[in-house]
C-alpha cells in the first residue's frame, strides 16, 4: 500500500509540473483575441475577449485559475459563466461556490465546444484503434516469437528475425503512407479498402452513422507494425532462454510433446517481460497515433490535435497533450501493478 501511495503521490506531482510547463509554454504563444478576431476588430472587441478569457489578469493569477479549472475540488464565483461548463455537483455558500467535478479543459476557440467533451469523443476512436493494433500484435508476434524459439538457428528463425527487424525501423507515420497508398490506391481493386477513414461515417444528408469495421484494417495493421516487430524478438529471446531451462526438460521426460511443453510450460513463464513492454507500447499506441490517424483520416485523438494545432485552437492543444499524459501515467501504473501481481517474486521495496 505504501508503494502505490508513494506512487500516486510521484503521478500528482509530475501532472502539476506538466500543468504549469504547458502553461508557461502557451503564454509564449500569440494572443487568443488575434486569433479570434481578424485583423479588422476594433480595440473594443479586443478588449471584451480578453476579458472574457480572463486574460487581462496578472499570470500568476491566470495560473491559479488554470489549476482550479483543472482541480477536481475547486472554487467560483457564483456568477462565473464557467458554472454552465462544468460536470459535476457544487455547494453555494454565499457568492462563492464549491465545486466536485471533473477537469474543465475549457472552451475551444473555434467550436465554442467545451475541450473534454470533445478529446473524450475523439479518445474512443483513438482507443478503439490502439486495442486493435495492439491484438494484432499480440496475435501475430506471440506465435512467430514462439516459432522462431523453437525453430532457433534454422532458416524460419532467420526469416521470423529479419523481417521482425525491419517493422522496429519502420517509423508508423511510414509504413501509414505506404500502406495507405498500396492497399488503400494501387490494390484497391483486390483489397477492397479505402485510403482513408474513420469507424463511424455520415451519410451526405448527416442524418445517420454507419459503423465501418474496414476503416480500422489498415489503420490498425500500420500502427500496430512496430509492437509487433517487438513482440517477435522479445518472445523470441525469452523462449529461447525458458527452452533451455531444467522443468522443460522434465515435462517431455514426463511424456509431454514439444508443443505441450513448449505453450503450457515455457509460454507462461516467458509473459513478464511481455506484459512490461505491452503496457508501454499500449500508452505509446494512444500517444504516438497522431500522424497515423490525420493519414487514414481517422476521427481520433490524433486528428483532432493536429487540426487544432494548424487553426491554432490551444485550449484544445493544451486539453490534449494533459489528457494523453494523464492516460500515460495510468496506463504506466497498472502496468507495473499487473507485473507485480502476475509474478509474485517482484515486490517494492
Amino acid at each position: 500500500m505504501k508503494s502505490i501511495a508513494k506512487k500516486i503521490a510521484f503521478l500528482f506531482s509530475v501532472l502539476l509540473g506538466l500543468v504549469l510547463f504547458i502553461f508557461v509554454l502557451f503564454q509564449a504563444m500569440p494572443n487568443a483575441e488575434e486569433m479570434l478576431t481578424s485583423q479588422r476588430a476594433d480595440a473594443k472587441t479586443k478588449a471584451a475577449i480578453v476579458a472574457e478569457l480572463g486574460l487581462d489578469e496578472p499570470l500568476g493569477k491566470q495560473a491559479l485559475y488554470y489549476i482550479n479549472d483543472l482541480s477536481p475540488l475547486s472554487f467560483y464565483d457564483s456568477s462565473s459563466k464557467k458554472l454552465s461548463m462544468l460536470t459535476g455537483f457544487g455547494l453555494s455558500k454565499g457568492k462563492t461556490q464549491c465545486w466536485v467535478k471533473l477537469p474543465y479543459l475549457r472552451t475551444s476557440f473555434q467550436s465554442k465546444q467545451p475541450v473534454g467533451g470533445m478529446l473524450f469523443q475523439a479518445f474512443i476512436g483513438t482507443m478503439v484503434l490502439a486495442i486493435a493494433a495492439m491484438l494484432l500484435a499480440l496475435a501475430i508476434g506471440i506465435p512467430l516469437g514462439v516459432l522462431a524459439a523453437m525453430r532457433q538457428g534454422k532458416w524460419v528463425d532467420h526469416i521470423i528475425v529479419g523481417s521482425s527487424a525491419i517493422g522496429i525501423s519502420m517509423p508508423s507515420f511510414f509504413s501509414a503512407m505506404l500502406f495507405s497508398w498500396l492497399f488503400g490506391f494501387v490494390w484497391h481493386e483486390y483489397t477492397g479498402l479505402p485510403m482513408t477513414g474513420s469507424l463511424w461515417e455520415i451519410d451526405e444528408m448527416g442524418e445517420s452513422r454507419t459503423l465501418m469495421w474496414s476503416n480500422m484494417i489498415l489503420p490498425a495493421l500500420a500502427l500496430g507494425i512496430r509492437p509487433l516487430a517487438v513482440f517477435i524478438q522479445l518472445t523470441r529471446n525469452t523462449m529461447v532462454e525458458m527452452l533451455a531451462q531444467d522443468f522443460v526438460r522434465s515435462a517431455k521426460a514426463k511424456g509431454l510433446s514439444t508443443w505441450q511443453a513448449t505453450w503450457k510450460h515455457a509460454l507462461p513463464n516467458a509473459l513478464n517481460p511481455l506484459i512490461t513492454s505491452v503496457g508501454g507500447w499500449f500508452s505509446s499506441l494512444l500517444a504516438g497515433s497522431f500522424f497515423t490517424e490525420y493519414i487514414f483520416q481517422w476521427r481520433g485523438l490524433g486528428k483532432v490535435t493536429i487540426e487544432a494545432l494548424q487553426q491554432s485552437d490551444f485550449p484544445v492543444v493544451m486539453g490534449a497533450v494533459l489528457f494523453t499524459a494523464c492516460v500515460f501515467f495510468i496506463l504506466h501504473t497498472i502496468t507495473e501493478l499487473l507485473y507485480v501481481w502476475i509474478d509474485p517474486r517482484v515486490r517494492y521495496e
